[in-house]
Parts: C-alpha cells; structure tokens; sequence
C-alpha cells in the first residue's frame, strides 16, 4: 500500500473566490500529479494573449511542482487545453521556454473552457526515490 499525499487538499481557491473541491496535487509513489492550471493569480483570472496567460498558467504549474519538491526536469507529460487552435504556435514559443531542455510527452486540444481563459495546462511528473 502507498502513501499519498494531498498538496491543496483543503481545495484552491477559483474565480470569484469559489472553493474549488480538489487537490491541487497528488503524489504517491514518486509520481506527481498537478491539477489544471490556468492563468490564476489571487482567486482572479489574468487577462491577456495566450503568451501572457500561459506564462502565469506554467508559472502556477511549476511552483506546485517546487513545493512538492519537484521541478521542469520531473515532468514525463503534460496535458494542454487552448481555447483556440491558432494559438498552437504562441503557446509552443512559452512552453519551450519552460520545458525545452527537458521535453516532455504532451497531449494538446482545443477546447471551450470552463473558465474565461485562452488556456490550461496540467501535468504528471516522476522523481525516483521521492517519498510521500
């Protein structure tokens, strides 16, 4: 049996300061698991193009990484969601910034999103020997 431990369990904070009923992140067993991120900063959505709001969205991703003692180089594969295919290209320019040294498998789509925002990203990230 492992251990799982809960980052954010006590639920993060949404739009308009709504509870949000899940955990930020999940580790057990080494492997990490980071909920969506989209471009949040205090409960409020940050406006902008898609560079602008990924970089704030990859900038959440990564400091629930740091906190769970995990960083860039951990991550095996991420999950993107754009609320408009053309901005395929713009987010690529961001994500490689974050992630071009250690590239990870990702899934992207486009999708309507649940928030007013132009993206989301999540992803799962692998460091042997990290315990729970």
């Amino acid at each position: 049996m492992s251990d799982i431990k809960r980052y954010g369990a006590e639920g993060g904070v949404g739009q308009g300061r709504q509870h949000m009923p899940f955990s930020r992140a999940v580790q057990a067993d080494g492997w990490l698991h980071v909920s969506g991120q989209v471009p949040m900063r205090d409960g409020e959505l940050v406006g902008g193009t898609v560079t602008e709001q990924a970089h704030v969205a990859i900038g959440n991703l990564l400091a629930i990484l740091a906190e769970a003692g995990y960083g860039p180089e951990h991550v095996v594969r991420c999950g993107v969601w754009l609320d408009d295919a053309r901005d395929f290209a713009a987010f690529n320019q961001v994500f490689r910034h974050y992630f071009g040294e250690h590239p990870p498998a990702r899934a992207c789509v486009e999708n309507r999103m649940v928030v007013d925002c132009k993206v989301e990203v999540d992803c799962v990230a692998y460091k042997r020997g990290s315990v729970s």
